[in-house]
């Protein structure tokens, strides 16, 4: 079979081309568990519980596994590595995204009557300008090589997270990696992640200081919309 659902997404560079593949197993696409290469890794998969923006479990996230394409996850597996030696890990939020997830997404963002997670998610902002500015109709997420997370400190068998300023999913520009609203602290730790990542090819977001995607990305014209299972 070939690949099915044209889309065409706007960039710095113009359109690109990004089609779906019809892959139905994560293993057909090389989509990989990243608690194999770095089992130490702590998986807080938001979009396979109802701790999220959307108030409930999202489709298509049949489990709480982080999956990336095998390039993305063996250098996710590197930054691990490296933090390792500074009694931090990663805390990992969501990796791959189905397509199918996305399309939840975009739909909970029209219906304006759901306001259940304004408080949490976007107390400054009316739903109506979510879609677009913060929420998008595909996702790089989908291609398998984008990850949100955190940093943890971990001492003595117990881990926090570092302050980061905002939360994950806050739709606000506080969350902007760079927000001049973020204290010396928070920013450190932003900039703390951001070097840790960028020294294995992923480069961060700068509306989100979680979200990071690696570089060259191994299919950047194919999503896919295999359960995360």
């Amino acid at each position: 079979m070939g690949l099915v659902l044209l889309w065409a997404l706007s960039g710095a560079a113009g359109a690109q081309a990004v089609e779906v593949s019809p892959a139905t197993r994560a293993a057909q696409v090389d989509l990989i568990d990243v608690a194999r290469l770095a089992p130490d890794v702590v998986a807080d998969m938001r979009y396979a519980g109802a701790h999220n923006f959307t108030g409930a479990p999202v489709p298509g996230y049949a489990a709480p596994v982080c999956l990336l394409l095998s390039p993305a996850a063996r250098a996710l597996a590197q930054v691990q590595e490296d933090l390792r030696a500074q009694g931090l890990r990663l805390k990992l939020l969501d990796c791959y995204r189905p397509v199918r997830a996305v399309e939840r997404f975009v739909q909970w963002a029209r219906d304006l009557a759901d306001q259940r997670t304004k408080p949490e998610f976007y107390p400054n902002l009316d739903k109506a300008a979510l879609l677009g500015d913060y929420i998008a109709e595909t996702s790089g997420h989908s291609r398998g090589a984008t990850v949100d997370l955190t940093l943890l400190r971990c001492e003595g068998g117990r881990c926090e997270e570092l302050d980061m300023g905002t939360p994950f999913d806050f739709f606000d520009t506080r969350a902007n990696t760079d927000s001049p609203l973020a204290g010396p602290t928070q920013r450190q730790h932003r900039q703390q992640l951001v070097a840790a990542m960028a020294r294995h090819g992923f480069a961060n977001y700068p509306m989100e200081w979680w979200h990071f995607t690696y570089r060259p990305e191994p299919t950047p014209n194919t999503a896919y919309d295999v359960p995360v299972e």
